[in-house]
């Protein structure tokens, strides 16, 4: 799992890194999505096509008591098997 820090600037705008707008293949303009979850806050390139998505996961989270770390190391496990199938088969 990687970070990118950011800032927010004076008048409420942020700068997302160049490596992200090129990996996520973002343009002026392009719409952004904060989803919050528990504590968490992401950032997303693309509109949840669930709008309760957030409800949903802190729903299951709670019910399976898995924490927020867990969830996110459990994510980053995924991620990983799905780019190995996609690119390295």
């Amino acid at each position: 799992m990687k970070s990118f820090p950011i800032r927010l600037q004076q008048d409420g705008t942020i700068t997302v890194p160049k490596l992200i707008q090129d990996k996520l293949n973002l343009h002026e303009g392009d719409y952004l999505n904060f989803l919050e979850i528990g504590e968490l806050i992401i950032l997303t390139s693309k509109q949840p096509k669930v709008p309760q998505l957030n409800e949903q996961i802190t729903a299951i989270r709670e019910q399976e008591k898995v924490s927020l770390e867990e969830l996110l190391e459990g994510l980053e496990n995924e991620r990983k098997i799905i780019y190995k199938e996609k690119y390295e088969s």
